[in-house]
């Protein structure tokens, strides 16, 4: 499949990492954003992420060269037009990932698939008239993009079958663990992980122990490979705070609902690694935390 070549709209934390998981993969990447400002930012996270693999002996200077001579940057939509794959990790907002996707159907050759990055929307609601219904599909990567293993693959309801089997395969191409959900809000992992989140964040305002200990309970007594507030600084406060409100407006589950100190904390700029400062302070502005 490495032969195929794909296209990522969004080069902001999540795009960013998409990109690093096709171009480490062998896959002719393109990332498109919307200016000049954004694509510079995205190609360093990019470029950041593989020197640091090169300083801690995980790949060699040559394997950097090749990953990032896969990846090309514009702010052209019409560049990703010979792409096999397109996904799009763009703001959590139907209307404006159906809107992009109409757009696509018109830039883009009739073969090629749409994919969603969302965990939170209907990847049947932005399908509805995007001129292809039956080649948009849902592909959750979890974050941080490229150091987890699992994607979570959701069918619209217009999804064929074709489609369907065409991303499980590409999804194991770029080395990924697959699932299939429904189509609901927050598929599997938010579904389970938002509320969790939320539960640390309102033991820490309780005062039931700092960042650092219930971060070592969460590893050390549950075995996760990250802490909660490690987590939460790589995906960004911010992020989080999009994706509790948009799964607590669906469910009306009020344990969706993001904590007063998740507001405080966006309001004072402290939104994670991006910004330097998040639950944790960092000395180097980084996103992934490898």
């Amino acid at each position: 499949m490495v032969n195929k070549k794909v296209g990522v709209v969004g080069c902001g934390t999540m795009g960013s990492g998409i990109a690093i998981v096709m171009a480490r993969a062998g896959y002719k990447t393109i990332v498109q954003d919307l200016d000049d400002s954004k694509i510079d930012a995205g190609y360093k996270r990019i470029n950041s992420f593989f020197e640091g693999g090169v300083k801690r002996n995980k790949l060699t200077k040559a394997q950097m060269v090749d990953y990032m001579g896969n990846i090309q940057m514009t702010t052209k939509l019409q560049d990703l037009q010979d792409c096999d794959y397109v996904v799009e990790a763009v703001f959590e907002d139907v209307d404006i990932k159906q809107s992009l996707f109409k757009n696509l159907n018109n830039i883009c050759k009739p073969e090629t698939i749409f994919i969603s990055n969302t965990s939170t929307l209907s990847v049947t609601a932005m399908a509805h008239n995007t001129g292809r219904e039956d080649k948009v599909i849902g592909v959750h990567f979890c974050n941080p993009a490229p150091l987890m293993k699992l994607v979570e693959i959701s069918k619209a309801l217009q999804t064929s079958e074709e489609t369907y089997e065409s991303v499980v395969s590409f999804s194991k191409s770029i080395g990924k663990e697959v699932v299939t959900t429904n189509d609901t809000p927050g598929f599997l992992v938010n579904l389970f992980l938002v509320p969790f989140e939320n539960d640390c964040v309102r033991a820490l305002e309780q005062g039931l122990g700092t960042p650092e200990e219930i971060d070592k309970v969460i590893k050390t007594g549950f075995g996760y490979p990250m802490g909660t507030f490690e987590l939460l600084d790589i995906v960004g406060l911010d992020i989080h705070y999009e994706v509790s409100m948009s799964l607590y407006r669906q469910l009306k589950d009020a344990r969706f609902a993001p904590p007063p100190l998740i507001t405080k904390m966006i309001k004072a700029g402290y939104l994670g690694r991006k910004t330097g400062r998040g639950f944790y302070q960092y000395e180097k502005v980084g996103v992934f935390g490898s």
